[in-house]
């Protein structure tokens, strides 16, 4: 079947999910809604859709949707991801919402918990863990190969002189840096964060935060506002008893390392991604493809409680800087 998706928000970070979904001969954009109606129309007359200019409104027509992508912005780039979102998922229409779940722990909590009353399906767009390097890697993991993993290194970081809060550079980056840890070694136990402000920068932005995981595996995140265009975007590094990967860039390199031997194993491109920019694409088809497959909404990869998830270890981060302690979860 085709699905028949709606966009709600459609500024820049829309328009990226409407020109993935339009690449996709699995899905078809039927609505296209927000609050700025010139931004509406544009993108109505962009996809071939119906513009609306209020969720209520979209809900009133009684436009068939399978899905919708949430992508509004706010404070932090997550203050207006609440409203509606609850007014989506209220209506049963599986929701696609944008990172961070929200800026706001307590409304994260709430969204997922509608969306399990509900029992509909509610992702977040959590990309870098769907790169075929990435899958790759997991299933590398998954099989046993690096053996009893023992440490994650991540490192994440971009040139943003973007600022909003003090808390901008957390909340808004590292829900990505945050979950690619989750993916590969599972839930965090543990937090403690250290952070610095860049020269005349209102926000903490340089942090290493340091993770221990619930299976004991230790972990470090590196991230910063303050990079330079020559210094990648992402580096994860995962060891084991029995070897290591280094994944570069979410999709650029793959480098397998064993720990008994000195030939080691590399893939650039895997699957022919060669850049961030295609990681929309794949992480929307793996929504679409569930969607059409018709999947519980527990089984949603890259689901809300993970969003949740993630936003809870960087409001545990803010709480260990602010109060120089170790803060469990």
């Amino acid at each position: 079947m085709t699905v028949k998706v709606g966009i709600v928000g459609v500024g820049n970070i829309g328009n990226v999910h409407g020109d993935a979904y339009k690449a996709n001969p699995k899905a078809e954009i039927v609505a296209v809604c927000d609050i700025i109606k010139e931004k509406a129309d544009a993108a109505a007359a962009k996809y071939g859709a119906k513009a609306f200019y209020s969720v209520k409104e979209l809900l009133a027509s009684g436009i068939r949707l399978d899905a919708c992508s949430m992508c509004t912005k706010g404070e932090e780039n997550g203050g207006d991801h609440f409203t509606p979102t609850m007014e989506l998922l209220e209506a049963g229409i599986p929701t696609l919402g944008e990172k961070p779940i929200s800026n706001r722990v307590e409304e994260g909590e709430q969204m997922v918990a509608l969306a399990k009353k509900k029992n509909v399906a509610y992702a977040i767009n959590l990309n870098h863990r769907f790169t075929p390097a990435a899958l790759r890697a997991r299933a590398w993991v998954d099989a046993g190969r690096l053996g009893t993993l023992y440490m994650i290194n991540m490192r994440m970081w971009i040139n943003n002189p973007v600022e909003t809060s003090p808390w901008f550079h957390l909340r808004a980056l590292h829900p990505h840096s945050f979950d690619v840890m989750r993916y590969f070694c599972g839930d965090v136990k543990s937090v403690a964060a250290s952070l610095v402000k860049g020269t005349g920068r209102i926000t903490w932005s340089n942090a290493q935060v340091l993770l221990q995981f619930a299976n004991g595996v230790v972990g470090n995140l590196t991230g910063s506002y303050d990079a330079g265009a020559s210094y990648g975007l992402e580096r994860c590094e995962v060891v084991g008893s029995q070897g290591r990967f280094v994944l570069d860039d979410a999709c650029e390199a793959l480098e397998f390392f064993p720990r008994h031997s000195i030939e080691t194993e590399m893939y650039r491109y895997l699957g022919g991604m060669r850049s961030f920019s295609e990681t929309f694409g794949s992480r929307l088809a793996a929504w679409v493809d569930q969607i059409e497959a018709g999947a519980k909404p527990e089984e949603i990869n890259g689901s809300g409680e993970d969003g949740l998830k993630v936003q809870r270890i960087i409001e545990a981060a803010i709480k260990s800087w602010e109060t120089h302690t170790i803060v469990d979860l």
